[in-house]
């Protein structure tokens, strides 16, 4: 991207907590953090000190397949931000891991006070039942607070590793250059690789709700969804964008917009390896709950019984279009793009290609994942609230076998 004056650097790793058995569940959110405590050559405060001298930033995130460290600074700096950001990914050295460990305790009980993000843990637990999809990224207290650094080091070791991990960068940059650079950092390390996975098993409708005095009701329906790689992810990305994914989605313009019955109601859809999920929220007050899913079942009986019109898909083919051409401006979400496609196998596409695809997109392959997806009788719940009964008893209007789930 030469009209630019900086570059984005991660380094991507296939692990997350869908690696964890329960025993180290949040172990690899814990590493993510541990990385930035110091190497033997730089301190946790020479870390920041450099990034920050820089203008730079530096960030990192765990998901549940993948884990990515990452910065944006000024092309001048690559040699720099690139030297500091390896020794902390290949060789951390795990100095003051008992502060860390109180830092990412609280961050996990912080989590458990935000009911709006607890509940769609809820939802995936409702989902995937027991299989580590299942199961929040953030980890357990418990776990964070006793595994010893040898776990620690041994988890990292075998999965920190060149066959297991892709280095993406974009902005104003040398492609040899970077290519040097990982040379140089990994040498002949070639060892290791990732490990197999488990595919979850449909566990059918099941309803999960996490008692919690709180001013809303936080409600989530979903289910199954399809794999990253999959070619209906595109005729997916427009059915959300239809369903609750924008504001002029039907979902935004019923619940919010005609009847003011939350402040935020959205669709969502996540992909894995090979399978995914598809989300509802809504966050809304005691008095409104019951109102409020019978639109959203409304809505959905809607999808099944009159589908999407030629309209709709029209404006939510060139939403996603546009949303896709400028958030490629920026130079870390084509790192990120890069990072993430080429580690999961995932073909990647030009821009063009990507806008080809939308452009393909038709009525049937739109109305057909509705059927798939949307069927009252294939989705589960998750809520967090004061009153289970009145959760239940609103989600008659969805589906009477999910309310008695």
């Amino acid at each position: 991207m030469p009209s630019v004056r900086s570059i984005a650097l991660g380094f991507w790793v296939r692990a997350g907590s869908r690696d964890e058995d329960h025993e180290h569940a949040g172990i690899s959110h814990f590493l993510e953090h541990l990385l930035f405590k110091g190497t033997d050559r730089f301190s946790s405060r020479e870390i920041d000190e450099t990034f920050d001298a820089m203008g730079a930033e530096v960030n990192a995130g765990t998901g549940k397949e993948t884990t990515s460290v990452y910065s944006r600074f000024l092309d001048n700096h690559l040699e720099r931000a690139f030297d500091v950001l390896q020794d902390m990914v290949l060789r951390p050295a795990y100095p003051d891991i008992d502060s860390e460990r109180q830092v990412v305790i609280e961050e996990i009980a912080m989590y458990e006070d935000e009911p709006q993000d607890k509940v769609h843990d809820v939802l995936a637990g409702a989902v995937f039942g027991d299989h580590p999809l299942g199961r929040p990224i953030i980890g357990r207290a418990d776990v964070v607070s006793s595994v010893p650094v040898p776990e620690i080091a041994s988890w990292h070791d075998g999965r920190y590793v060149a066959p297991n991990m892709v280095l993406a960068a974009a902005g104003n940059l040398d492609h040899d250059r970077i290519v040097a650079l990982a040379e140089g950092a990994f040498g002949e390390r070639r060892d290791g690789g990732p490990d197999a996975v488990e595919p979850p098993a449909r566990n059918g409708q099941v309803l999960r709700f996490h008692q919690k005095e709180t001013e809303q009701y936080h409600l989530c329906l979903g289910g199954p969804g399809i794999a990253r790689g999959d070619d209906r992810r595109f005729a997916l990305r427009v059915l959300d964008t239809i369903l609750g994914g924008s504001t002029s989605s039907r979902l935004f313009q019923e619940v919010r917009e005609k009847r003011g019955l939350a402040y935020a109601v959205y669709s969502y859809a996540s992909h894995y390896a090979d399978t995914g999920q598809v989300a509802i929220y809504v966050g809304t007050r005691p008095d409104n709950v019951s109102e409020a899913v019978n639109v959203i079942a409304s809505e959905l009986q809607r999808l099944q019984s009159e589908g999407v019109s030629e309209e709709e898909l029209e404006r939510a083919r060139d939403n996603v279009k546009g949303r896709t051409v400028l958030s490629m401006e920026s130079t870390l979400t084509r790192m990120n793009r890069l990072g993430s496609s080429v580690l999961m196998g995932v073909p990647l596409l030009t821009v063009d290609e990507v806008l080809a695809a939308f452009d393909a997109v038709t009525l049937d392959d739109v109305n057909g994942l509705a059927r798939e997806m949307w069927q009252a009788e294939g989705l589960s719940a998750a809520g967090v609230g004061g009153d289970e009964t009145a959760f239940r008893s609103a989600l008659e209007a969805v589906s009477p076998t999910l309310a008695a789930a």
